[in-house]
């Protein structure tokens, strides 16, 4: 079996070398005016130094073009397109087929990864993407480990699985957090909002509380706990599954060196030394992750165990 892509997003240029260093395959960057939910901002120019600092170190530089573009960004997006064919990134991550028109006319080679959020949830999906172009699907966050094994199983493209994070549980194309604020007379900067991690919807029935913040692309509302699957990894192994991705958004560097670590000593472990190995470590490295993780974010196993109900 080949070991599967540990995919992270940096923060920053200046985060990817801490993070090449704890073990990561590939990395997910780009900024907000054509990518959802980044852990960080990343304009052209340092698009071009992080490409530069990860082909270095032999890993790889995806960048996310999955924004849900109008007619007003098309213009700039060709131009962004452009910019990504001169760099040499390794794929663009996309959700719109704009990307895939704009890609065609203007003859960008760069490979393609499907990433349309929460409606990626079959294989036929998969492979009508692939045959547009698509090297590979990013699966829904809402798939049990029954659905996400049938997918690998029969599609055509490579399979990447969210496996630790956050996961979005609603966009907005609307200023609500500034609308709100306005209603107020409590004018907030945009900017500042996604910076700002205290910033919660509550549900007092369920006495949970939900990150929220608001960018360019509307606002955007988290799940009230973390995905965390370090200690239930096995199944994704066995399925083949080609790319498994840590979502860094709202947390810390240190945070996200330390949980990338962990997840490469899991995959090491299985992959070199066999199950036995990583069955030994896996609760140690869960407690790891559990030492550090925030008081108000509480690990589970998202929908992998779970039926979905939408």
């Amino acid at each position: 079996m080949k070991k599967p892509e540990l995919l992270v997003t940096p923060k920053s240029v200046k985060h990817i070398g801490a993070l090449i260093e704890a073990g990561a395959d590939a990395f997910v960057i780009g900024e907000q005016q054509f990518g959802l939910r980044l852990a960080g901002e990343f304009p052209v120019s340092d698009v071009e130094l992080a490409t530069q600092l990860i082909h270095g170190a032999g890993k790889k530089v995806y960048v996310a073009v999955n924004a849900i573009f109008h007619n007003d960004r098309l213009d700039a997006l060709e131009n962004y397109l452009k910019d990504m064919q001169r760099i040499g990134v390794d794929a663009l991550i996309f959700g719109d087929p704009a990307v895939v028109v704009a890609v065609r006319e203007l003859d960008i080679t760069i490979p393609l990864h499907w990433n349309p959020e929460t409606i990626a949830t079959n294989w036929f999906q998969a492979n009508y993407w692939n045959e547009r172009g698509a090297k590979r699907a990013v699966l829904a966050r809402e798939l049990s480990i029954d659905e996400v094994v049938e997918i690998k199983k029969n599609a055509k493209p490579e399979i990447e699985v969210q496996i630790h994070g956050m996961t979005c549980m609603f966009q907005s194309k609307r200023s609500l957090l500034g609308n709100y604020f306005l209603y107020r007379d409590e004018v907030m900067e945009i900017e500042n909002r996604k910076a700002n991690q205290n910033m919660f919807l509550h549900d007092k029935e369920r006495k949970n509380k939900y990150p929220i913040y608001e960018d360019l692309n509307g606002t955007h509302i988290f799940s009230p706990n973390d995905m965390c699957l370090i200690d239930e990894l096995t199944e994704l192994f066995q399925a083949g599954i080609d790319s498994l991705k840590f979502d860094g958004v709202l947390q810390t560097e240190e945070y996200i060196n330390t949980v990338t670590n962990c997840y490469r000593q899991a995959i090491d472990a299985y992959f070199d030394n066999g199950e036995d190995a990583y069955d030994e470590i896996k609760d140690v490295l869960l407690e790891k992750i559990e030492e550090i993780q925030p008081e108000l974010r509480p690990l589970d196993t998202g929908f992998i165990f779970k039926e979905t109900v939408y």
